[in-house]
């Protein structure tokens, strides 16, 4: 999918819901980028990897989404 530059105060679950519509990719979006793990909340400009949402990570979602 690409890059999200960080704004000040992101967190992972803000920056899960803001590509992707949901915190709920969480998980995917730290183990694709684990040298940022340490990182709680981010200055600007941090770049973090996004990764493609495959079909295995939204297999817990219901069958209406």
């Amino acid at each position: 999918m690409g890059t999200y530059i960080t704004s000040q105060g992101d967190t992972w679950d803000m920056i899960s819901y803001k590509v992707y519509g949901s915190e709920k990719y969480v998980g995917l979006l730290m183990q694709n980028n684990f040298e940022l793990l340490d990182i709680f909340q981010f200055s600007s400009g941090v770049e973090v990897y996004i990764p493609e949402i495959t079909e295995d990570d939204t297999q817990d979602l219901p069958n209406w989404r």
